[in-house]
């Protein structure tokens, strides 16, 4: 029998039970181990012996990025420093990054997760798994490698950009697999079109993290390379890294690892929980994470809890892909959206490509005004641009309640990225 990644219990009442367990030993631990989490508790009048069911984790304090970043530079550290084996840090790019440290348990734990994205995601142990994300301190390129490595299929750990070398080892090394961000299958994905190696390759799926891929970006990656499938894998620094959930091919939602955190989805202003369904603020807390141990720590990425089990059959509970973050809000005459939701209108719209931008100004007339480029589909040059302008604006205004003035132009106009494209300008400020 192929050797398994997936958790060894059973049914949800066995995974809650391993859950209170994990939660009474990292509330212990921290408490113990961790100056600033003992002081925290404290304040709020919470020792580990209250907590005795799950329903006690709402007694615990919140963790947030300045706790991570006030205690620079082994924020939160609860293990001895003698047995922290490695650091990483986070791609943030103001003020200092937060870098958080590992034992080797925590490394262990990372790596068997992360295999288990790969079990998740139909893989095999002849697989061939190019890796095109970052390589350094960063947690993507090491993450992706560590979990395949576990697995027992073939890392080809390229990292990004340098296209030439990515399409040379795709032909010759044969890979199935690439992992790398949205933007970067898309560059891709166009480049191995415009090249005319498409019958050279076996490529068969592609494993997207770091940033939100709308369906249409999803649905032109696959009609141009002819993939099979597409994946979304999720992860944060502070998390461990990425490989903390994965869809499955059902396709349903991220199947996210209960036995090594729990989820909480808040309303971002009342820091209680959302109704059923309802979107808010993912909130984790760790269950057996060492080095830097997480308590109820915002993450501000903003997601909903998906109620009903996969189809599957897995007991590992899920949530919806990644709308946005409570910080990448935008608030436009009064309306709240994410970019998220942008990129679910206009991936219902057929005559048009998968990129697209954002810009936000303010007029002299006191009001603001949002503008929104979008490109048209590959193949439809002399399609009448200013009926695209028409129906993206008609929906955007139907679904999101908002007027926009819509700019089409040609496909590919729009620039293309190695990492993480950009798509939101805010020039109100300036």
């Amino acid at each position: 029998m192929p050797k398994t990644f997936m958790p060894s219990c059973l049914n949800i009442s066995e995974l809650k039970k391993q859950q209170l367990e994990g939660l009474k030993w990292t509330v212990h631990h921290a408490y113990s181990g961790s100056e600033h989490y003992r002081g925290v508790m404290q304040k709020v009048g919470v020792k580990p012996e209250d907590i005795q069911s799950l329903d006690d984790i709402q007694k615990l304090p919140f963790t947030t990025v300045n706790d991570l970043k006030s205690g620079y530079p082994f924020p939160l550290l609860s293990a001895r420093m003698s047995d922290v084996v490695r650091v990483h840090a986070s791609s943030g790019t103001t003020g200092k990054r937060k870098i958080l440290a590992y034992t080797q348990k925590d490394i262990d734990d990372w790596a068997t997760f992360f295999a288990r994205c790969y079990e998740m995601a139909g893989l095999s142990v002849m697989d061939r798994v190019q890796i095109a994300v970052g390589y350094g301190v960063w947690t993507a390129g090491v993450g992706f490698q560590l979990g395949c490595e576990l697995f027992g299929a073939m890392a080809v750990p390229l990292g990004p950009g340098n296209i030439d070398l990515q399409c040379e080892f795709l032909i010759d090394l044969q890979p199935t697999v690439l992992c790398c961000t949205a933007s970067m299958g898309l560059l891709m994905a166009e480049e191995i079109k415009r090249r005319g190696i498409r019958d050279k390759i076996a490529l068969k799926k592609m494993i997207f993290g770091s940033e939100r891929s709308s369906e249409a970006m999803r649905q032109h990656i696959c009609d141009l390379i002819g993939l099979e499938e597409l994946f979304d894998i999720v992860g944060m620094t502070e998390l461990y890294g990425p490989g903390t959930g994965i869809d499955c091919p059902r396709h349903e939602g991220i199947h996210y690892w209960a036995d090594y955190y729990i989820l909480e989805v808040l309303d971002p202003d009342t820091l209680k929980p959302v109704a059923p369904g309802e979107i808010g603020e993912m909130v984790v807390t760790t269950l057996k994470k060492e080095a830097v141990p997480l308590i109820r720590y915002r993450t501000r990425d903003i997601t909903r809890l998906i109620e009903r089990p996969c189809s599957c059959g897995n007991i590992m509970p899920m949530h919806d892909r990644i709308l946005g973050r409570s910080d990448d809000m935008i608030i436009f005459r009064a309306v709240n959206i994410y970019p998220g939701q942008i990129d679910s209108v206009l991936s219902t719209i057929d005559d048009i490509g998968p990129e697209y931008q954002i810009i936000l100004g303010h007029g002299d007339d006191g009001r603001d005004y949002m503008t929104l480029r979008v490109e048209s589909r590959e193949g439809l040059e002399r399609i009448n641009h200013s009926e695209i302008e028409r129906k993206v604006s008609t929906l955007i205004k139907k679904s999101l309640l908002v007027s926009c003035n819509v700019e089409a132009a040609s496909y590919g106009s729009l620039p293309r990225s190695e990492r993480k494209s950009k798509r939101v300008f805010d020039n109100r400020m300036s």
